[in-house]
């Protein structure tokens, strides 16, 4: 079976930040490519480089040295600025903290980043998505008045409302108990197969990140292992 057209390739790609005590190495010789449509977890310690790789392949950090290139753009030396515009409609992204705005209801909170990147109909969008997450009668309400669960599903439901091709997802169960978190994981597996789009998965847990297609094991900054998961995409999306 021919593997689809790469959505990530990363060439020799190094990141080395200053510390107290001079530099300090990050990542280093990562190389990879990721397809379109695949689901793929970086696993590994915490320290391994996972939540570093994940902010360069999404634009949210610049390499030091080697090549990025997302969904057919190389964005390896472009500024803060270019970045944000690639990203916007681009790439979709879930971290472990919610990142909503306190002072706007979910349905704001998804619809008005799309309203200002020029979405013309986007709340009626953003709508549609909060439906498909289960929060259809939560629209008007704060994040303060949501649950843990729920609030992550306001930030997916906004990650996946501009249908970007690409998907990332950094612990997006790392504040949620157990059953909460594996109800997430079933629905950001859900969207990610219902869009057929590329999603790249932070996660220290080996459960979850079976689940994907692919795993990539990182240690001391360096892909340790590549391992492919022989799942049906029944098996793929199940707990």
């Amino acid at each position: 079976m021919q593997r689809p057209a790469p959505a990530i390739i990363l060439k020799d790609v190094g990141l080395t930040l200053s510390g107290a005590a001079g530099p300090v190495r990050i990542l280093e010789g990562i190389s990879l490519e990721i397809g379109a449509g695949e689901s793929v977890a970086l696993l590994g310690p915490s320290g391994s480089g996972k939540s570093s790789l994940l902010m360069i392949a999404s634009g949210l950090e610049s390499a030091t040295h080697g090549d990025v290139l997302v969904a057919g753009h190389d964005i390896s030396h472009l500024g803060e600025d270019a970045l944000a515009r690639f990203r916007r409609g681009a790439v979709g992204i879930v971290f472990q903290s919610f990142h909503l705005l306190p002072t706007m209801t979910a349905l704001e909170n998804v619809a008005v980043p799309m309203e200002l990147a020029g979405v013309h109909d986007a709340f009626t969008r953003a709508r549609e998505e909060l439906h498909l997450v289960g929060l259809s009668h939560r629209l008007g309400h704060y994040p303060a008045q949501l649950s843990g669960g729920e609030q992550q599903r306001v930030a997916i439901a906004r990650a996946t409302a501009p249908r970007p091709a690409i998907l990332f997802a950094d612990e997006p169960t790392g504040n949620l108990d157990t059953s909460t978190g594996v109800q997430i994981a079933n629905l950001l597996f859900s969207l990610q197969a219902r869009t057929n789009a590329t999603l790249l998965l932070v996660t220290h847990e080996e459960t979850l990140a079976r689940r994907c297609r692919r795993i990539i094991r990182l240690k001391d900054g360096r892909i340790e292992a590549l391992q492919s998961n022989a799942f049906t995409n029944e098996e793929t999306h199940r707990p």
